[in-house]
């Protein structure tokens, strides 16, 4: 510490010399090129200045010195708490996008008031910097006001996990195959290929119905037969496709029963249980085998008809 304010002393010795020495010869651009005259520098007048820098660097220095301990091990503790947060989060099986949003979102908030600390101890008024920036906040959040909620939506979602990836889904009007769910969107395939991307608040402000969470899903079909035909035939033809289709699950029973006297049909209402997967697989394959089996029993599946009947007499008057 004595070496350096030696060094400063000598610094400030050298100049206040030159400067002398400019005045001396009445040209104000002598001191660069004028030879080093000392002669009218008291020694007191150096102790002056010299001391003035002393109370200087003793009063801010210090100040300074405080500033930059406080950021150094500020700065440390914030990356140590995030990182503990980090670390709960994960072992609590949060989704990592999410525990690495909050990390950092966490670090650069505790950094911002860290250095507030610093720029406090130095003395500096922090109070209209801190009305900036939540001037600044307040302005930032009314221009982007969808996208936090957007944002808002899809925390929630990463939070509580209605949908995941591989699920099919309906939500936000559009039904297809979760491919992505990040902060701000999520991205469905729908069934013929088409990437949908809708905005999270739309997901989360809307019903969701997920086809794949449960494992299972229930198959509801008609199976229409004529007036004419037997119903108990009928019946037991519609059980033994069901029981031939090895994708049809035995718990819960598939229900088949009659469930209306139509205007020229007897309806049976059809409805197996089948893996979330098999779902339109068993649908088509049901379809076309009840047709076949029904007409290899003598069975018939009625369509609209219409009997038109003429009478000779009214059209032969309606003629003349």
């Amino acid at each position: 510490m004595a070496t350096g304010f030696g060094w400063i002393g000598f610094v400030v010795v050298m100049l206040a010399a030159a400067t002398a020495s400019g005045a001396a010869s009445g040209d104000p651009n002598a001191t660069a090129t004028s030879p080093l005259d000392i002669s009218d520098l008291s020694v007191s007048k150096v102790q002056d200045i010299l001391s003035q820098l002393y109370a200087y660097l003793a009063q801010y220095g210090l100040k300074i010195l405080g500033a930059v301990i406080i950021f150094v091990v500020g700065r440390w503790v914030a990356r140590l708490i995030s990182n503990l947060a980090a670390s709960a989060m994960t072992k609590a099986k949060m989704e990592l996008m999410l525990v690495q949003f909050i990390k950092d979102l966490s670090y650069v908030a505790m950094l911002t008031f860290v250095v507030i600390a610093a720029l406090a101890n130095m003395g500096v008024q922090t109070a209209s910097f801190i009305a900036v920036l939540g001037a600044a906040g307040l302005a930032v959040g009314l221009a982007l006001q969808g996208s936090l909620a957007n944002f808002a939506s899809g925390v929630l979602m990463l939070i509580f996990k209605p949908i995941h990836v591989g699920d099919f889904v309906e939500a936000g009007g559009a039904k297809g195959t979760v491919k992505e769910t990040g902060i701000f969107t999520t991205v469905l395939s729908s069934p013929d290929n088409v990437r949908i991307i809708i905005p999270n608040s739309q997901v989360m402000g809307s019903t969701i119905s997920n086809y794949t969470v449960n494992g299972t899903r229930r198959v509801d079909m008609v199976v229409s037969i004529s007036y004419g035909d037997d119903l108990k035939k009928a019946k037991k033809v519609i059980e033994d496709v069901l029981a031939k289709d090895e994708r049809i699950l035995p718990d819960p029973a598939p229900v088949v029963a009659v469930s209306a006297l139509a205007d020229s049909s007897v309806n049976f209402v059809v409805r197996p249980w089948v893996k979330s997967a098999d779902y339109w697989g068993t649908y088509f394959d049901f379809t076309a085998n009840i047709k076949t089996a029904l007409e290899e029993n003598g069975l018939t599946i009625p369509f609209p008809q219409r009997d038109v009947y003429v009478r000779e007499g009214k059209l032969a008057g309606a003629a003349k």
